[in-house]
This record gives C-alpha cells, structure tokens and sequence, in this order.
C-alpha cells in the first residue's frame, strides 16, 4: 500500500472497578493509544494493565493528560493559569512515562484531552503553554494536535514533531473545530458512515465539515473516542475501509 495513516484511541480510562470501554479489543485494532494520566480518568492499576496491553500489541504509547475532573471526565472546562497548566500536563507526562517505562515501553506521543484539548485549539498561548511544558520534560516527545487550529500553528512554530488529528467520530464546524457535544449531531454513532467518511477525508487531504466545506489538510493520525459503545465497531469499520481504499494503518 503507498499511502498509510495511524488510527488512535483513547484508553486507559476505567477507575478502580468502574469500567469505562473495551481496551483489550481496541488495543488489537488501533496502532497508537492515548492513556489517561489519572487525573480525568484512569488510576495507577489501570495505567499499568493499559501499558501492558499496548506493549505486548506494539501499540504506540501516549500520554493523554487533562483537567483534574473525574466527576465530569474532564470535559468540563476549567479556567488555569498558564503555569497550573504546564504543571498539570508535566506531571501527568511523568506518571505516564514511569509507568510505560515500568510495562517495558515508553511514551512516543502527547495528546492533550477533552476540555483541555478543546480550548487549546481555539487558544495558541495555552496550547502553547502546554506544548513547551511538555517538551521542557519529555524533548523528543511528539505532539498529537486538531489538525487545522491553533495546535498546529503553535507546533509548527516550536519546530517540534507532531502529528495532525482528525475524528472518526465527532462532527467539525467550518474551522476545523469540533461541533460541541450538547449539539445534535457532534458525535457519529453508525460505524459504515463514519468509515466512509474517513476514508474520504484521507484519500482528500481535508477535514468536511458538517456544512460540506473542505479544509485542506495533513493528515497523519484518526481519532476515536475508546469511551463509545461503538467504538470497537467503528474501529473495525475504519480499518477495514482504509485497507479496501488501500491505505495502510500504521503508527505514525
């Protein structure tokens, strides 16, 4: 196959006996994994199961830090100063990459997640703020951004490798922003549509927005939310058109 993508997921995200998404079946499909830090999401025992399970799969590793809300699964925004941030993704980083380092892997990538994520590609100082705080520990780290914002005029400013994102799963604005979740429509639940309409965003070089607008794009990574009762179903059906399209998933 001449062209490839990776495929994502966010994972790692149960609590003690809580269950939060399928990662075992996920991490046999996705090539790269954003694990929970513990702060929106996930606890220690978690972050190890899920680095373990992404070792032994030759899953890429990623540290998925966010706002300190289990509560509201840190989708809630909250209003940091510049250096709470840096501190908040610093230390999530370090809690990941001691437990990867402990499963026998290591952290390739940064993903920053839901609310956290969300006003950072609308806000370059704060994704800023996050970015180099990252880099300051982890110099080699590459930064998983919304293609398309903010995020990716600010890593292409630092010079630092990233890659650019697009969803599987969730419905964009004319910006290249993601439709907000309380709106009809944000997130896609049917697995056939969602692939084909990847598999079109790929083959385009261009994030479709709900009103049908096209934003060029580079495209190096796909994104689906591990917390969906779709989403080993949309996995499946991402892979599996991608491949009939010939494109290749492979980690980034």
């Amino acid at each position: 196959m001449s062209q490839s993508v990776d495929l994502n997921a966010d994972t790692g995200e149960s609590f003690g006996p809580w269950k939060m998404g399928n990662d075992a079946a996920l991490l046999d499909i996705v090539s790269s994994a954003n694990i929970a830090c513990g702060f929106h999401a996930g606890d220690p025992d978690v972050m190890a199961q899920t680095m373990a399970l992404a070792v032994k799969n030759g899953v890429g590793i990623g540290a998925h830090p966010g706002f300190a809300d289990l509560q509201g699964f840190g989708r809630r925004k909250l209003h940091l100063s510049h250096a709470e941030v840096a501190h908040l993704v610093q230390y999530q980083i370090g809690a990941a990459q001691a437990m990867a380092r402990a499963a026998g892997g290591q952290v390739r990538h940064l993903k920053l997640h839901g609310a956290l994520s969300n006003m950072a590609s609308v806000d370059a100082d704060l994704a800023r703020a996050c970015y180099t705080a990252a880099l300051d520990v982890a110099p080699d780290i590459i930064i998983m951004v919304l293609a398309a914002t903010a995020m990716e005029d600010v890593v292409r400013d630092l010079g630092c490798p990233y890659a650019a994102e697009i969803f599987a799963d969730r419905a964009y604005n004319d910006d290249a922003t993601l439709v907000d979740r309380s709106l009809p429509g944000a997130m896609i639940h049917d697995a056939d549509y969602a692939a084909k309409r990847i598999v079109n965003m790929v083959q385009k070089g261009a994030i479709i927005a709900e009103s049908g607008k096209h934003i060029a794009t580079r495209i190096d990574t796909i994104c689906l939310h591990g917390d969906t009762p779709e989403a080993v179903e949309i996995a499946t059906a991402v892979k599996r058109e991608l491949n009939a399209a010939q494109i290749d998933v492979a980690m980034f």
